[in-house]
């Protein structure tokens, strides 16, 4: 697969940039782990490749938006069983609500998605099966009028990785390498036993 650290490096570099980019790519839709070990699958909507960040969309009022205010630590597994690489990444997380970036997010979305931050927040208790989204949304795409309490529902969960575990499971003898974030924001590497 790969001999040198570098070539897991920039392998999991262009994984990552492809992965938002792509929907069908393995690493679109990784799984989330927060403070309280809760795990969800969330949607990757962009990661930045100098500052090593992730960028998925969220409700301000989920409560995981409360778990990574009071536990900002967070993890984000991927898996490409075509290739059989696993990625597991550990980081720091924040919920944005404002600002440039989390308009442009908003404004890059569709009016069907973002009807999702209409209803009630997530969580919301029910007696009967619902989206939680108002009656008259239900398979009906909003205008941007109706749409404007929704916005301030709205966020982004922002990761910035602070250290990775990169397995290739092959049945000649799996491989495994760890990286972590040095002081000078440069990845140190080393292999591992898997």
């Amino acid at each position: 697969m790969f001999e040198a650290l570098d070539e897991v490096l920039t392998d999991c570099r262009n994984r990552l940039i492809r992965a938002p980019r792509d929907r069908k790519s393995p690493l679109h839709t990784p799984v989330i782990v927060t403070g309280d070990v809760d795990a969800r699958v969330m949607v990757l909507r962009a990661f930045d490749s100098e500052q090593w960040t992730l960028r998925l969309h969220t409700d301000a009022r989920a409560p995981k938006a409360k778990v990574v205010a009071a536990d900002p630590r967070i993890a984000v597994l991927f898996y490409d069983k075509g290739t059989k690489i696993q990625i597991r990444a550990r980081g720091t997380a924040e919920i944005v609500t404002s600002g440039a970036e989390v308009d442009a997010a908003w404004g890059s979305s569709t009016n069907f998605a973002r009807r999702c931050y209409l209803g009630d927040g997530p969580g919301s208790d029910s007696d009967v099966p619902t989206s939680g989204l108002p009656a008259e949304f239900e398979g009906a795409e909003p205008d941007d009028a109706q749409l404007v309490p929704a916005r301030e529902n709205f966020a982004l969960l922002r990761i910035t990785l602070t250290a990775f575990d990169w397995l290739y499971l092959a049945h000649t003898g799996h491989v495994r390498a760890q990286f972590a974030r040095a002081a000078t924001g440069d990845w140190e590497g080393r292999w591992v036993s898997p």
